[in-house]
Protein backbone atom coordinates (compact mmCIF):
# COMPACT_ATOMS: atom_id res chain seq x y z
CA UNK A 1 0.00 0.00 0.00
CA UNK A 2 1.30 3.43 -0.92
CA UNK A 3 -0.26 6.77 0.06
CA UNK A 4 0.99 10.07 -1.35
CA UNK A 5 0.45 13.45 0.27
CA UNK A 6 1.01 16.89 -1.21
CA UNK A 7 1.28 20.45 0.08
CA UNK A 8 3.40 23.52 -0.51
CA UNK A 9 5.45 22.66 2.58
CA UNK A 10 5.29 21.18 6.07
CA UNK A 11 1.51 21.41 6.40
CA UNK A 12 1.27 17.82 5.19
CA UNK A 13 3.15 16.48 8.23
CA UNK A 14 0.04 16.16 10.40
CA UNK A 15 -1.90 14.11 7.84
CA UNK A 16 1.16 12.02 6.97
CA UNK A 17 1.69 11.20 10.65
CA UNK A 18 -2.00 10.30 10.95
CA UNK A 19 -1.66 7.85 8.05
CA UNK A 20 1.50 6.44 9.60
CA UNK A 21 -0.31 5.84 12.91
CA UNK A 22 -3.24 4.11 11.18
CA UNK A 23 -1.04 2.01 8.88
CA UNK A 24 2.59 1.69 9.97
CA UNK A 25 3.08 -0.69 7.05
CA UNK A 26 2.06 1.84 4.37
CA UNK A 27 4.67 3.44 2.12
CA UNK A 28 4.34 7.23 2.15
CA UNK A 29 5.28 9.73 -0.55
CA UNK A 30 5.54 13.38 0.55
CA UNK A 31 5.51 15.84 -2.36
CA UNK A 32 6.09 19.52 -1.55
CA UNK A 33 6.99 22.72 -3.36
CA UNK A 34 9.73 24.59 -1.49
CA UNK A 35 10.64 26.47 -4.67
CA UNK A 36 7.11 27.85 -4.98
CA UNK A 37 5.88 28.43 -1.44
CA UNK A 38 3.90 30.10 -0.07
CA UNK A 39 0.85 29.25 -2.15
CA UNK A 40 -1.55 31.44 -0.17
CA UNK A 41 -0.79 34.77 -1.92
CA UNK A 42 -0.93 33.22 -5.41
CA UNK A 43 -3.90 33.56 -7.75
CA UNK A 44 -6.28 30.57 -7.94
CA UNK A 45 -4.96 29.61 -11.38
CA UNK A 46 -1.38 29.82 -10.16
CA UNK A 47 -2.17 27.68 -7.12
CA UNK A 48 -3.77 25.10 -9.41
CA UNK A 49 -0.71 25.04 -11.67
CA UNK A 50 1.72 24.56 -8.79
CA UNK A 51 -0.51 21.95 -7.17
CA UNK A 52 -0.76 20.02 -10.43
CA UNK A 53 3.03 19.94 -10.78
CA UNK A 54 3.41 18.68 -7.21
CA UNK A 55 0.67 16.08 -7.75
CA UNK A 56 2.30 14.83 -10.95
CA UNK A 57 5.59 14.34 -9.11
CA UNK A 58 3.76 12.28 -6.48
CA UNK A 59 1.80 10.32 -9.09
CA UNK A 60 5.06 9.24 -10.72
CA UNK A 61 5.55 7.03 -7.64
CA UNK A 62 2.31 5.19 -8.50
CA UNK A 63 0.48 5.69 -5.20
CA UNK A 64 -2.85 4.06 -4.42
CA UNK A 65 -4.27 7.43 -3.31
CA UNK A 66 -3.27 11.09 -3.08
CA UNK A 67 -4.13 13.30 -0.11
CA UNK A 68 -4.21 17.02 -0.85
CA UNK A 69 -3.06 18.04 2.63
CA UNK A 70 -3.56 21.76 2.01
CA UNK A 71 -6.69 23.86 2.40
CA UNK A 72 -5.63 26.37 -0.27
CA UNK A 73 -4.95 23.67 -2.85
CA UNK A 74 -8.17 21.88 -1.97
CA UNK A 75 -10.15 25.06 -2.61
CA UNK A 76 -8.50 25.99 -5.91
CA UNK A 77 -7.09 22.81 -7.43
CA UNK A 78 -9.23 19.76 -6.58
CA UNK A 79 -11.19 19.73 -9.87
CA UNK A 80 -7.95 19.98 -11.87
CA UNK A 81 -6.23 17.29 -9.83
CA UNK A 82 -9.18 14.91 -10.05
CA UNK A 83 -9.51 15.45 -13.79
CA UNK A 84 -5.84 14.59 -14.19
CA UNK A 85 -5.51 11.61 -11.83
CA UNK A 86 -8.86 9.95 -11.21
CA UNK A 87 -10.08 7.26 -11.44
CA UNK A 88 -6.60 5.70 -11.46
CA UNK A 89 -5.57 7.55 -8.28
CA UNK A 90 -8.28 8.67 -5.82
CA UNK A 91 -7.71 12.28 -4.73
CA UNK A 92 -8.76 13.24 -1.19
CA UNK A 93 -9.09 16.93 -0.39
CA UNK A 94 -8.90 18.73 2.95
CA UNK A 95 -11.94 20.63 4.24
CA UNK A 96 -11.93 22.68 7.48
CA UNK A 97 -13.74 20.71 10.19
CA UNK A 98 -16.54 23.26 10.57
CA UNK A 99 -19.32 20.67 10.45
CA UNK A 100 -18.14 18.51 13.40
CA UNK A 101 -17.19 21.61 15.39
CA UNK A 102 -20.65 23.12 14.95
CA UNK A 103 -22.31 19.80 15.80
CA UNK A 104 -20.82 20.08 19.27
CA UNK A 105 -22.54 23.43 19.80
CA UNK A 106 -21.11 26.92 19.83
CA UNK A 107 -19.59 29.32 20.11
CA UNK A 108 -16.96 28.24 17.58
CA UNK A 109 -13.88 30.07 16.30
CA UNK A 110 -12.45 29.25 12.88
CA UNK A 111 -8.74 30.03 12.67
CA UNK A 112 -7.53 30.34 9.07
CA UNK A 113 -5.29 32.38 6.83
CA UNK A 114 -6.55 35.91 6.10
CA UNK A 115 -7.40 34.94 2.50
CA UNK A 116 -9.44 31.93 3.61
CA UNK A 117 -11.19 33.82 6.41
CA UNK A 118 -12.68 36.30 3.97
CA UNK A 119 -13.37 33.82 1.18
CA UNK A 120 -16.74 32.81 -0.25
CA UNK A 121 -15.58 29.22 0.30
CA UNK A 122 -15.43 29.61 4.09
CA UNK A 123 -18.60 31.68 4.23
CA UNK A 124 -20.40 28.91 2.36
CA UNK A 125 -19.13 26.24 4.76
CA UNK A 126 -20.33 28.31 7.73
CA UNK A 127 -23.73 28.87 6.12
CA UNK A 128 -24.13 25.17 5.33
CA UNK A 129 -22.85 23.61 8.51
CA UNK A 130 -22.77 26.23 11.28
CA UNK A 131 -25.81 28.42 10.67
CA UNK A 132 -27.29 27.46 14.03
CA UNK A 133 -24.28 28.35 16.18
CA UNK A 134 -22.18 31.43 16.83
CA UNK A 135 -19.16 31.08 14.52
CA UNK A 136 -16.35 33.63 14.35
CA UNK A 137 -13.75 33.65 11.60
CA UNK A 138 -10.34 34.56 12.99
CA UNK A 139 -7.62 35.58 10.51
CA UNK A 140 -4.15 34.42 11.51
CA UNK A 141 -1.66 36.47 9.48
CA UNK A 142 1.83 35.03 9.48
CA UNK A 143 1.06 31.89 11.44
CA UNK A 144 1.40 29.41 8.56
CA UNK A 145 4.66 31.03 7.45
CA UNK A 146 6.02 30.96 11.00
CA UNK A 147 5.14 27.26 11.34
CA UNK A 148 6.72 26.54 7.96
CA UNK A 149 9.98 28.06 9.20
CA UNK A 150 9.64 26.70 12.76
CA UNK A 151 10.28 30.25 13.96
CA UNK A 152 9.41 30.01 17.65
CA UNK A 153 9.18 33.76 18.25
CA UNK A 154 7.02 34.36 15.19
CA UNK A 155 4.75 31.42 16.07
CA UNK A 156 4.15 32.82 19.55
CA UNK A 157 3.47 36.31 18.19
CA UNK A 158 1.03 35.09 15.53
CA UNK A 159 -0.85 32.87 17.98
CA UNK A 160 -1.05 35.71 20.51
CA UNK A 161 -2.40 38.13 17.90
CA UNK A 162 -5.06 35.67 16.74
CA UNK A 163 -6.00 34.81 20.33
CA UNK A 164 -6.76 38.49 20.97
CA UNK A 165 -9.26 38.40 18.09
CA UNK A 166 -10.95 35.24 19.39
CA UNK A 167 -14.05 35.49 21.63
CA UNK A 168 -13.30 34.36 25.15
CA UNK A 169 -16.43 32.19 25.42
CA UNK A 170 -15.66 29.80 22.57
CA UNK A 171 -16.04 26.07 23.17
CA UNK A 172 -14.28 24.83 20.04
CA UNK A 173 -11.70 25.96 17.50
CA UNK A 174 -11.48 24.83 13.89
CA UNK A 175 -7.89 24.69 12.67
CA UNK A 176 -8.56 25.86 9.11
CA UNK A 177 -5.00 25.51 7.83
CA UNK A 178 -3.07 22.25 7.94
CA UNK A 179 0.02 24.02 9.29
CA UNK A 180 -1.87 25.00 12.45
CA UNK A 181 -2.26 21.38 13.53
CA UNK A 182 1.49 21.23 14.11
CA UNK A 183 1.16 23.81 16.92
CA UNK A 184 -2.29 22.76 18.14
CA UNK A 185 -1.35 22.53 21.80
CA UNK A 186 0.19 25.99 21.74
CA UNK A 187 -3.04 27.33 20.28
CA UNK A 188 -5.03 25.56 22.98
CA UNK A 189 -2.82 26.99 25.72
CA UNK A 190 -3.32 30.52 24.35
CA UNK A 191 -7.12 30.20 24.27
CA UNK A 192 -8.06 28.03 27.25
CA UNK A 193 -9.79 30.14 29.88
CA UNK A 194 -9.25 29.31 33.58
CA UNK A 195 -12.18 27.38 35.01
CA UNK A 196 -13.80 26.88 31.59
CA UNK A 197 -14.48 23.44 30.08
CA UNK A 198 -11.59 21.99 28.11
CA UNK A 199 -11.40 23.63 24.70
CA UNK A 200 -11.98 21.28 21.76
CA UNK A 201 -9.73 21.67 18.71
CA UNK A 202 -10.88 20.32 15.37
CA UNK A 203 -8.24 19.52 12.75
CA UNK A 204 -8.50 17.57 9.51
CA UNK A 205 -5.54 15.18 9.62
CA UNK A 206 -7.23 12.16 11.19
CA UNK A 207 -10.31 12.49 8.97
CA UNK A 208 -8.42 12.72 5.69
CA UNK A 209 -6.16 9.82 6.67
CA UNK A 210 -9.18 7.63 7.42
CA UNK A 211 -10.89 8.74 4.21
CA UNK A 212 -7.84 7.82 2.14
CA UNK A 213 -7.93 4.29 3.53
CA UNK A 214 -11.67 4.02 2.85
CA UNK A 215 -11.20 5.16 -0.74
CA UNK A 216 -8.79 2.30 -1.44
CA UNK A 217 -10.74 -0.29 0.56
CA UNK A 218 -8.15 -0.60 3.32
CA UNK A 219 -8.81 -0.92 7.04
CA UNK A 220 -6.87 0.81 9.82
CA UNK A 221 -4.24 -1.49 11.29
CA UNK A 222 -2.28 0.51 13.87
CA UNK A 223 -0.66 -2.68 15.21
CA UNK A 224 0.79 -3.63 11.81
CA UNK A 225 4.53 -4.09 11.54
CA UNK A 226 6.27 -0.72 10.98
CA UNK A 227 7.60 -1.62 7.55
CA UNK A 228 6.35 1.42 5.60
CA UNK A 229 8.93 3.40 3.67
CA UNK A 230 9.12 7.15 3.16
CA UNK A 231 9.94 9.03 -0.06
CA UNK A 232 10.23 12.81 -0.17
CA UNK A 233 10.01 15.07 -3.22
CA UNK A 234 10.91 18.78 -3.25
CA UNK A 235 9.54 20.63 -6.29
CA UNK A 236 9.88 17.48 -8.35
CA UNK A 237 13.33 16.49 -7.02
CA UNK A 238 14.06 13.46 -4.81
CA UNK A 239 14.97 14.71 -1.35
CA UNK A 240 14.79 13.90 2.33
CA UNK A 241 12.80 15.33 5.19
CA UNK A 242 14.04 18.88 5.78
CA UNK A 243 15.53 19.65 9.17
CA UNK A 244 12.62 21.99 9.89
CA UNK A 245 10.26 18.99 9.90
CA UNK A 246 12.08 17.63 12.94
CA UNK A 247 10.92 20.63 14.96
CA UNK A 248 7.52 18.92 15.19
CA UNK A 249 6.48 15.62 16.76
CA UNK A 250 4.81 14.58 13.51
CA UNK A 251 8.02 15.10 11.54
CA UNK A 252 10.07 13.19 14.08
CA UNK A 253 7.61 10.28 13.90
CA UNK A 254 7.96 10.15 10.13
CA UNK A 255 11.73 10.44 10.24
CA UNK A 256 12.06 7.66 12.78
CA UNK A 257 9.74 5.28 10.94
CA UNK A 258 11.30 6.04 7.57
CA UNK A 259 14.79 5.61 8.96
CA UNK A 260 13.81 2.17 10.17
CA UNK A 261 13.13 1.07 6.60
CA UNK A 262 16.24 2.66 5.17
CA UNK A 263 14.14 4.55 2.65
CA UNK A 264 14.39 8.16 3.81
CA UNK A 265 17.48 10.18 3.07
CA UNK A 266 18.52 13.61 4.22
CA UNK A 267 16.51 13.76 7.44
CA UNK A 268 18.92 14.84 10.12
CA UNK A 269 18.58 16.46 13.48
CA UNK A 270 21.66 18.52 12.73
CA UNK A 271 20.64 22.14 12.56
CA UNK A 272 17.01 21.37 13.34
CA UNK A 273 15.08 24.10 15.12
CA UNK A 274 13.90 23.69 18.67
CA UNK A 275 10.84 21.45 19.05
CA UNK A 276 7.63 23.26 18.20
CA UNK A 277 5.45 21.17 20.49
Amino acid sequence: MKIALMDSGTGLLAAAAAVRRLRPDADLVLSTDPDGLPWGPRTPDDVAAHALAVARAAAAHRPDALIVACNTASVHALPVLRAELEPAVPVIGTVPAIKPAAAGGGPVAIWATPATTGSPYQRDLIARFASGVAATGVPCPGLADAVEEADETAIDAAISAAAHLTPRDIRAVVLGCTHYELVAERIRAALQQPGAPALVLHGSAEAVAAQALRRIGAEPAPAAAPTGGLSVIHSGRPAGLPAVALAYAEGRLLAESGRGTGEVAGASAAGAPAPGR
